[in-house]
């Protein structure tokens, strides 16, 4: 058009004036340019962790930054192969996995993979992409071969080069051996595990534990192959019990956080501190060994014991020696009335398991006892447990109707958990949470909500909107954790990835350490905005009633 202008002067001032234009940035260009900037600095971040072999950081990074920009595959792909090294290095310092790694027959291996293929097509909450389980197989293997503790473990000399060639063949017989079915991807691992032996030298079964891990943990988030030392931790965590030292941990830069000391515990006998943090495990520097690598030296058999340097709020060091022992993990915890001019009750369940309701029935007597006329009900940090709990709480505040329903790939796993009228607490309710309430606890929250049986305060929960079941191999003695339904609250909405949307809103406020009893819980509220006004709104509800 420019060229059929009669004037040269139009012609010239025109072409100048659409340069111009085209190179104004718009609203949309500059907010995707901004986005793109965010992106870059986010998997910069990310590249440090993983540099540093920070994983469960690395992870828990990529997450957050993947709630911010759902659409990037990049994080997807990241928080992958963070969860791939993270599972890798926690098989190899895993007693139970080295020792049956040494006992299993090539036969023995090949059988497993098939067995656990079998749950996945039986159980499984979708239908299975047999094609990508090998290709996370292959991805699981090729990390293994780039890992030290996975080298130094199987060969006495590393041939980087003929390492190097065998992770290129990979690719190459991943293209030219599609699976259509559980039996083409046993045959496929079968092959690739038969290539190794023969290129590397490496045992069968060591190629097959590759890809039987990679087969679960390349599901979904939450499914995974158990070794029989994890299979046993998830019983005991259902059971309300471990062995171990007794402190929930956070992982940080070069150091573990100590968040709570559970009373009664090793730790709490040795004097260990909620706000502490572990520089050293056995005197082998967290910095040196990787926050996660230390956290799983934390573990071991009981009656054996551990040595921790262990920093304080005030910058001098002290060693502790502890000795682990099976600590009994208290779900319902700083019962006690907060406000008693007004009567508000509180109380903070940690997880729901097997004594859950018990513990629940006691406190809420206890409780009632001490004049509760309102009460706040806290699941803030509480990551799940038992569905069936779940629901057996929300019951004792729900008179009538559907709590929770249950979606599967088999009819077997759909059903709609309903409420009972017999038993039900009327005290006016008040329910916590926050981003890292999961799974049970956003049953409970969502229950409540959608009932419109209380105020739920905080921010929005995680959004793990799913149900696992778990499958113990006992031929093997490991196990499988499977993702086998979705739930849905009360009114149809999915909790998967959406999470539970508090009535009240709080910004997400950084807490140093858990109170550990009634008197600092009260005093925390000064610094807890979200307590503090749960408080407030059980003060308003009791002044109108």
């Amino acid at each position: 058009m420019l060229i059929s202008l009669r004037r040269t002067l139009l012609v010239v001032f025109l072409a100048v004036a659409a340069f111009a234009l085209s190179h104004q940035p718009s609203v949309a260009q500059e907010s995707t340019t901004a986005v793109a900037s965010e992106v870059r600095n986010l998997l910069a971040e990310g590249a440090k962790l993983e540099e540093g072999k920070r994983w469960s950081e690395a992870i828990r990074h990529y997450e957050s930054a993947l709630r911010t920009h759902p659409q990037q595959s990049e994080f997807v792909q990241r928080v992958e192969l963070a969860r791939v090294h993270l599972d890798l290095g926690r098989r190899y310092h895993d007693r139970s996995f080295i020792e049956s790694l040494a006992q299993m027959t090539p036969n023995e291996s090949s059988s497993l993979y098939a067995d656990i293929l079998l749950k996945i097509q039986s159980h499984y909450v979708h239908s299975p992409d047999w094609q990508d389980l090998v290709r996370r197989g292959i991805l699981n293997l090729d990390v293994a071969l780039t890992e030290s503790v996975f080298l130094n473990h199987h060969f006495q000399q590393v041939d980087l080069v003929a390492i190097d060639r065998f992770r290129r063949s990979l690719r190459e017989l991943y293209r030219i051996h599609p699976a259509n079915d559980y039996r083409r991807a046993s045959e496929v691992a079968n092959l690739i595990a038969e290539t190794a032996k023969r290129d590397l030298g490496l045992n069968h079964s060591t190629v097959m534990a590759e890809f039987t891990s990679g087969a679960a943990g390349g599901l979904d988030t939450y499914s995974a192959y158990l070794t029989g030392h994890q299979l046993s931790e998830v019983f005991s965590q259902i059971e309300g019990n471990f062995v171990g030292l007794g402190v929930e941990l956070k992982t940080e830069e070069h150091r573990l956080h100590i968040v709570n000391v559970i009373p009664g515990g090793p730790a709490a006998e040795g004097g260990v501190r909620g706000g502490q943090t572990i520089l050293a495990v056995d005197g082998q520097a967290v910095a040196q060994i990787s926050p996660d690598a230390a956290a799983d030296m934390l573990k071991g058999e009981e009656g054996s014991s551990v040595t921790l340097t262990l920093g304080n709020p005030n910058g001098q060091a002290q060693q502790v020696r502890l000795v682990r022992k099976r600590v009994d993990v208290p779900s319902v915890v700083d019962v006690s009335i907060l406000d008693q001019e007004n009567g508000i009750g509180y109380l903070r369940v940690t997880s729901f398991q097997k004594t859950t309701t018990r513990d629940i029935d006691n406190a809420l007597w206890d409780l009632h006892r001490q004049g509760m006329r309102s009460l706040i009900f806290d699941v803030r940090g509480n990551p799940g447990g038992l569905l069936t709990a779940s629901v057996e709480i929300a019951d004792k505040f729900i008179s009538t109707g559907t709590i929770v329903s249950t979606r599967g790939r088999s009819s077997a796993e759909d059903y709609d958990y309903r409420a009972h009228s017999v038993g039900t607490w009327r005290v006016p309710l008040i329910v916590l949470i926050d981003g890292d309430s999961a799974s049970a606890s956003e049953i409970f929250a969502g229950a409540i909500r959608d009932h419109q049986r209380g105020q739920v305060i905080g921010q929005r929960s995680y959004g793990k909107g799913s149900v696992q079941g778990i499958f113990p191999m006992d031929r093997y003695h490991v196990g499988v954790r499977l993702t086998t339904a979705k739930f849905y609250s009360p009114s149809g909405q999915p909790i998967s990835d959406r999470g539970v949307t508090p009535t009240i809103a709080v910004p997400v406020q950084q807490l140093t350490a858990k109170p550990n009893d009634a008197g600092q819980l009260v005093a925390a509220t000064t610094h807890d905005a979200v307590l503090r006004t749960g408080l407030q709104v059980a003060r308003d509800q009791l002044s109108r009633r």
